[in-house]
């Protein structure tokens, strides 16, 4: 999941592709392409589609759900492993009476036999709406910009906008059980103790025009993106938030009246050569009990992680507390999903 600084050169074709793709046919790419008020959409929908699975769960009987995806096929394309956003998109698509088609690496390499242009116009055209988990963010801007159907990012190096989007429904229950408003969430503290990566960039380009502060902690040598710094601040010109942003070397600072305290990994998928100096530059920074008193977090703090976690990021005391609403993201991942892919594919996006 690790960010890459991309460069200006890069920077510029993100952008460019961003505003063609767009010029007909709409795709997600990040939070950033997101208003606050088609966020809160996104979510009032994957909160209705989760209390109805709960209350088809509890009854006899058969149940009926709109099948808005009914003879449609949704191509998935997974240049990377995943367990959480593979289960969450087969099982939403199908839920909608859609048909998921997974075509994992082994089965299409994107950009090596055939180029991307070339794979875009063709999935596309016998297909409804492609789900793409890639590795470099160019990747899925390039499916977009030549796609003919909806493109749904579900995982780049830069971006990964339905796990916020789960983490978001998560909070909401938490602190707002009885009302999904997003404005209940301002003034909400979150605290990210970690590597700056694709998980925190949505975060960022997101979380301000909520009103959500957020406190980042990464170790020296570990920037933010300033591609991702200059989307956000595009986005509060766009769409005033209150929201603040702090970016620290300091894990206590960072976590200093935090009502929930974040991490993911440390170690990406193609950093594994990496371990040993990351383990190293790391230290102090794995999220604790003791962390979270000495930085002097809220009494009633939370914490939650994306998965797959590694002891090193946080110990079991907090993973597997009362505190942790980790499997309740995990959870939302299906709900959201769901929200996603009938607004992008059924109703053709916003």
């Amino acid at each position: 999941m690790k960010m890459r600084t991309l460069t200006a050169l890069r920077a510029v074709q993100c952008r460019t592709f961003a505003t063609s793709s767009r010029t007909s046919t709409q795709h997600l790419m990040s939070t950033a392409d997101l208003s606050v008020p088609q966020m809160q959409q996104l979510l009032t929908s994957a909160a209705d589609y989760k209390s109805a699975r709960a209350k088809a769960a509890r009854s006899v009987g058969p149940q009926s759900q709109e099948l808005s995806l009914a003879n449609k096929t949704i191509a998935m394309l997974f240049s990377k492993r995943s367990t959480r956003t593979r289960v969450a998109s087969e099982s939403s698509i199908a839920s909608l009476g859609g048909h998921p088609m997974f075509l994992g690496s082994s089965d299409i390499q994107l950009g090596v036999n055939e180029s991307l242009l070339d794979s875009a116009k063709v999935i596309s055209s016998m297909t409804d709406g492609i789900i793409a988990r890639v590795n470099d963010h160019s990747e899925v801007e390039t499916l977009a910009k030549y796609s003919s159907v909806p493109v749904i990012n579900a995982l780049s190096h830069l971006y990964h906008p339905t796990q916020i989007l789960a983490h978001l429904l998560a909070l909401l229950e938490t602190y707002s059980p009885k009302d999904t408003s997003l404005s209940k969430l301002k003034g909400l503290k979150v605290a990210w103790v970690g590597d700056s990566n694709n998980i925190l960039n949505d975060m960022i380009v997101s979380f301000q025009r909520i009103g959500i502060d957020l406190n980042i902690a990464t170790p020296e040598g570990y920037p933010l993106d300033q591609f991702v710094l200059d989307t956000a601040t595009e986005g509060l010109r766009k769409e005033s938030g209150d929201g603040k942003l702090l970016h620290t070397h300091s894990p206590e600072e960072a976590v200093k009246d935090a009502d929930v305290l974040v991490t993911d990994t440390w170690i990406s998928m193609g950093q594994e050569a990496e371990k040993a100096k990351r383990l190293k530059d790391f230290a102090g920074f794995q999220i604790t009990m003791d962390l979270a008193k000495r930085g002097g977090a809220k009494p009633d703090w939370t914490f939650t992680h994306c998965l797959p976690r590694k002891q090193e990021e946080v110990d079991d005391e907090v993973f597997y507390s009362d505190r942790s609403l980790v499997f309740l993201e995990a959870e939302n991942r299906r709900h959201t999903i769901t929200a996603v892919c009938d607004q992008y594919f059924a109703k053709g996006g916003f």
